[in-house]
């Protein structure tokens, strides 16, 4: 493919990469440095502290979502960050929007073409707004996220891409499992807790807790810590990626009981790279992304009694074909092949 002069727009509520949380600004990331590795001229529109082979501008110094970054106004500075790339429009071929709907409230006042990863639909009128920019074009990460609104002008759909190496495989493993992500009751952690207790195994939890939301805060409080004893069920905060690789290849499996329509689940595929089965509810994108009975165990949603029954039994899966199956449908070079493709497809309507 001929080099092209691509910008990437990254969210600023966490650094580029994260530093722990931000699965958007992960893949925002992934795909910048593979596109650069391949000869790309590529820009990155990310916070001051991104880290990136990749030429980097910046309108905020600090993520918003870190202590250094509340002091910016979130509305504010998400404008300006969106009006800088879209200002520089020119120098680009293409414009690649992983900031949600947002920036594209600038999209028809600039000739480049705009493609925008929907990494999930953020609220129920977001799509009002992607069917006002539907000259636009738009990437899935599941086909199950695309139930939300099919009559965008969807031109592809890619699954997200990791690093293996950031994840090594492990043959053996220890005797627990693990919750990882954040607390929430869409992400089902209390039930995770439920089924550890019901099948008498050990859980550990390593994830975000955002005690700025009330709910989350109510939830954690009411029905997350009171089953914390730190000898069955252990809470072990939020890690970075090398405590998170740490923990995924020593547990038995991940524990995913989601309560709602996961757009992908970063977590599934990382998990799977390590050689740790996924226990899920076929909720979203789950039943897409893991492969029943190779990647893990899918059991239909609020089904707790297979939930608990898939705990006793994820053992006999084989922890080889679990990275062998990751490897081959996750992988960053297999994720950016597809986005060039979409590239070329979008360039070649000009």
């Amino acid at each position: 493919m001929r080099k092209l002069r691509i910008a990437i727009l990254s969210p600023i509520h966490w650094r580029t990469p994260p530093h722990k949380q931000g699965a958007w600004e992960l893949v925002a990331s992934n795909i910048t440095e593979e596109l650069v590795r391949r000869g790309h001229d590529v820009t990155l529109f990310a916070t001051a502290d991104s880290i990136t082979k990749a030429k980097l501008r910046w309108v905020v110094p600090s993520p918003l979502l870190e202590p250094a970054g509340s002091v910016f106004e979130s509305k504010l500075y998400s404008y300006m960050h969106s009006a800088m790339t879209f200002e520089a429009a020119a120098e680009f071929d293409i414009i690649h929007n992983h900031f949600d709907g947002y920036p594209l409230t600038f999209s028809k006042l600039v000739k480049t073409p705009v493609v925008t990863t929907v990494h999930g639909f953020s609220s129920p009128q977001i799509k009002d707004l992607y069917m006002r920019y539907n000259q636009s074009y738009y990437v899935s990460i599941s086909q199950a996220d695309r139930r939300h609104c099919p009559e965008m002008n969807w031109i592809a759909n890619i699954h997200h891409g990791i690093d293996f190496e950031d994840l090594p495989f492990s043959a053996t493993y220890d005797d627990y499992f693990v919750f990882l992500g954040r607390v929430h009751p869409t992400k089902g952690t209390h039930l995770a807790i439920q089924a550890a207790k019901k099948a008498n195994v050990k859980l550990r939890i390593a994830a975000h807790i955002d005690k700025n939301d009330p709910l989350v805060r109510t939830y954690w409080e009411q029905e997350c810590l009171p089953y914390i004893d730190d000898e069955q069920v252990v809470f072990v905060g939020e890690v970075g990626p090398k405590g998170k690789s740490e923990l995924l290849r020593g547990a038995v499996a991940t524990l995913c009981p989601i309560q709602w329509a996961e757009p992908f689940g970063l977590v599934f595929v990382e998990s799977m790279a390590s050689g740790t089965p996924v226990i899920a509810y076929g909720s979203g994108s789950a039943p897409e992304i893991i492969k029943n009975n190779v990647g893990g165990i899918v059991v239909k949603p609020n089904d707790m009694e297979a939930f608990v029954e898939s705990i006793k039994t994820v053992r006999e899966l084989d922890r080889r074909l679990v990275r062998e199956y990751a490897e081959k449908a996750f992988s960053i070079k297999h994720m950016v092949d597809q986005y060039e493709q979409v590239y070329a497809q979008i360039l070649d309507k000009i």
